[in-house]
């Protein structure tokens, strides 16, 4: 074999001595943290969101401006009570007074008064800021009277200071307002069995008691039904109104308000003539019904609710002595004062 051919043989078979230069070879990727990737990602998400939102809101047609909230009136459907103590309107105004409104209230183009709006929500910023003589804030939207009321109920639904009558209130003035039951229970986040709940109770109370006794927000379902059982009674209604027209009715708090006119429907006025046979419901602390009691001229009986535990007509037998040694201490008490 000559040397040309060696020569030749070698180029492909031996080994390569020397390894490439760094010049020669391609640089390496930078590393990259998984913090730094995870951020970024982050970072497009919330864009994404952002354009997301806009993108509804301009779909939606709704545009955000600065009106003045003399323009503003409410809707015509009130769904919260005006307290006389108002110290939670007061937090709010100052509030926008230092820090401005953060939260844009919802209205719609006034249907019946060119110039005007109508807002489905933010009734007290209007008025916090009507008084404070600044624009208020706030999200146009073309919105029909279903929607107007749906998006009222959504909006204030969730709230914890909105009482049980104020929630059975507005499901009235919904339906009175001629929307279906359907719509009762969309703006109120409820089902039907609830939306009758509400409704019947709002029918039952005459809606000055109600109004005289206010939002009372301690007061649940259990006793608004039990004190809408009780007036049923013409002479527990009677004995009601009597006691919301005092003086001193008006100066309690509206939980008091509410104790107050429960008492007065249970218990009848002094000088009040009795029926030769008279049947009263007798209600727990938490509104549960729990017995009735009948009364004539010589006896009296009590029958438990079919719905209370059996043991507990044992148990009321057992306190028998001592709660008549009690009343008979008590009534001895009052005996000697008035002695």
């Amino acid at each position: 074999m000559s040397k040309r051919t060696d020569t030749i043989k070698s180029l492909f078979t031996a080994p390569q001595s020397s390894a490439l230069s760094a010049d020669n070879m391609p640089a390496a990727l930078p590393r990259v943290s998984s913090g730094s990737v995870r951020s970024l990602k982050d970072s497009f998400s919330e864009v994404e969101k952002e354009n997301e939102e806009l993108r509804e809101r301009i779909a939606s047609g709704a545009v955000i401006l600065e009106i003045d909230p003399s323009l503003v009136d409410p809707s015509p459907l009130a769904d919260r009570f005006r307290d006389q103590d108002d110290s939670s309107f007061e937090a709010l105004k100052q509030s926008i007074a230092q820090r401005g409104q953060e939260v844009p209230i919802l209205v719609r183009e006034h249907p019946e008064a060119k110039g005007r709006y109508q807002s489905a929500y933010g009734h007290r910023r209007v008025r916090a800021t009507r008084e404070l003589g600044i624009s208020v804030k706030a999200i146009l939207r073309s919105l029909s009277d279903e929607a107007l009321v749906v998006a009222q109920g959504l909006e204030n639904a969730p709230r914890e200071d909105l009482s049980f009558i104020e929630r059975a209130s507005f499901a009235m003035h919904i339906e009175d307002a001629g929307h279906s039951r359907s719509v009762v229970q969309d703006a109120l986040s409820v089902d039907r069995a609830e939306a009758s709940k509400l409704l019947a109770v709002a029918r039952s109370v005459p809606a000055e008691v109600i109004q005289a006794i206010g939002k009372a927000p301690k007061v649940g379902r259990g006793r608004w039904q039990s004190f809408a059982e009780l007036i049923k009674d013409s002479a527990a209604l009677k004995r009601v109104r009597a006691a919301i027209a005092e003086p001193k009715f008006a100066e309690r708090e509206t939980d008091a308000r509410f104790l107050a006119a429960f008492s007065a429907a249970t218990r009848p006025s002094r000088g009040e003539p009795s029926k030769g046979s008279d049947e009263k419901p007798i209600f727990s602390v938490s509104g549960e019904k729990i017995a009735h009691v009948r009364q004539a001229e010589r006896e009296l009986k009590l029958t438990i609710d079919k719905n209370v535990s059996t043991t507990f007509a044992a148990f009321l037998v057992d306190q028998l002595p001592a709660l008549f040694d009690a009343f008979s201490k008590k009534s001895s008490g009052q005996e000697s004062t008035e002695a």
